[in-house]
């Protein structure tokens, strides 16, 4: 392999973005991803003769850098289907309603709005970056015992979990509060966060969310090698040398586009430092399976649904209408999350489908049982994620080890939507921390070249 400027690991849309800005930049840029295809945690299949999401999918007004990029690659969304009545079922107790907010009694739904309030007023005056007592306490305490301690009817945390599962991947015990609230402030509050309609789930892609990171990479060309996973980065003092394949490419640096947790599986010399080292074993990724039964038409439109439903007892805890943006295929989908999602991976596959479908019957009557085709997909089980939709911090860990998210170590630099600013976790975080390794590496770049004038 030829020596380049910057090899970049992993051709998710925080990989790829940042090749595209160093190569546009006029720096030589290689860009090894294990997968057999770009896109990493977004992922687009066609059923029926319509391009579905199996991964990421969604996108939110307030993502400026998404809609951009959007509009430059001229790709075509449309709005979430929401018209209709939700669905709300809490232990097997059935009930319909309009609005995000769903009908429970007057005292419940006043504590959920204080919870609500409560949660965004702490997010917002809470600051990881400047540690005292306070942090230190929230960083220490979960989101299970925050809520019982703030949220004291049972049925009003249960509908906030079933939401909140969906977001991290994982439960409320094994979330620190100081995380879920930085999570929550760069997200613009937790409505933001859970709403369809002007929130985080309001436009879907017609050609999928994939399809973005495919545009990136046939701009890139050549620069993008596929099925080239790197098992080790060695650093000297005036470069790295990255190993593929029994291959090694020399670089000025490298950025590691990928979750902390798959980081942790590249071999690096020297190895990093502490606590860096410390922080990949801390970070796990979120349990994920998504769920996607297609009709012969949407019934739930019919029976004047929305198709979006929030079940508090599991396997499925949240649905929505994922139908094509034509329309011509009518679909619902539903997220298996957290302690779900590991139990749904030790069933067969029957047994999955027949556990999952029981739920949409729960949510939206018999003709749910008998979809034309059914496809779930477990991103524990993938090899080059191990997760879904991103990795967490568990109580004690983020006050001491989120620094590390972003430090680069010599010459390896951090990316990846684990790392962002703002929007963690989504796609616009992944841009925004593509935007960031770019800077440090221009600037030194800039510093370099100043050095020997």
């Amino acid at each position: 392999m030829a020596d380049v400027d910057v090899v970049v690991v992993g051709a998710g849309l925080a990989g790829l973005f940042a090749a595209r800005e160093l190569t546009r930049a006029g720096l030589d840029v290689l860009v090894l991803e294990a997968r057999d295809r770009v896109g990493g945690r977004t992922w687009s299949k066609s059923f029926q003769g319509a391009t579905f999401d199996v991964g990421g999918q969604w996108l939110g007004p307030a993502q400026h850098r998404m809609l951009r990029l959007v509009d430059e690659y001229g790709l075509s969304t449309f709005k979430t289907h929401t018209e209709g009545k939700s669905v709300l079922s809490v232990g097997g107790r059935r009930q319909e309603y309009r609005g995000t907010i769903p009908r429970i009694s007057p005292l419940k739904l006043a504590m959920m709005q204080r919870a609500a309030w409560a949660v965004d007023a702490l997010a917002r005056s809470t600051d990881p970056g400047n540690p005292d007592s306070r942090i230190a306490d929230l960083d220490a305490m979960t989101l299970q015992q925050w809520a019982v301690r703030n949220v004291p009817s049972r049925d009003a945390r249960d509908i906030m979990f079933a939401g909140l599962r969906v977001v991290f991947g994982a439960e409320a015990q094994e979330l620190s509060v100081l995380w879920a609230l930085e999570y929550i402030r760069q997200s613009g509050g937790i409505m933001n966060l859970l709403d369809t309609q002007g929130g985080a789930q309001d436009t879907r892609f017609v050609a999928g969310a994939q399809s973005l990171s495919e545009a990136i990479a046939v701009e890139l060309g050549a620069r993008v090698r596929l099925g080239s996973p790197v098992h080790e980065i060695a650093s000297a003092a005036h470069g790295v040398s990255v190993t593929t394949g029994g291959k090694s490419v020399r670089a000025g640096r490298v950025i590691v586009a990928l979750p902390p947790a798959l980081a942790a599986g590249i071999r690096f010399d020297p190895g990093l430092p502490g606590r860096r080292a410390q922080l990949t074993q801390r970070m796990p990724m979120g349990a994920t399976t998504k769920c996607l039964a297609f009709y012969s038409e949407p019934f739930w439109r019919a029976d004047g649904l929305s198709g979006e439903a929030v079940l508090t007892r599991g396997p499925i805890s949240v649905t929505f209408d994922n139908s094509s943006a034509d329309g011509s295929v009518a679909a619902l989908v539903g997220f298996c999350v957290g302690q779900q999602a590991r139990n749904l991976a030790k069933l067969t596959p029957e047994q999955q489908r027949s556990a999952v479908l029981s739920a949409f019957v729960e949510a939206f009557g018999p003709r749910a049982a008998s979809p034309q085709e059914f496809h779930s997909q477990d991103w524990q089980a993938e090899r080059w994620t191990r997760g879904c939709p991103t990795g967490n911090f568990g109580p004690g860990v983020f006050a001491e080890f989120a620094p590390a998210l972003r430090e680069p170590v010599g010459r390896i630099h951090w990316a990846g939507t684990e790392t962002a600013a703002d929007f963690c976790g989504f796609m616009e975080g992944a841009i925004e921390s593509g935007e960031r390794v770019v800077a440090e590496i221009m600037a030194d770049q800039d510093s370099a070249m100043e050095g020997r004038s």
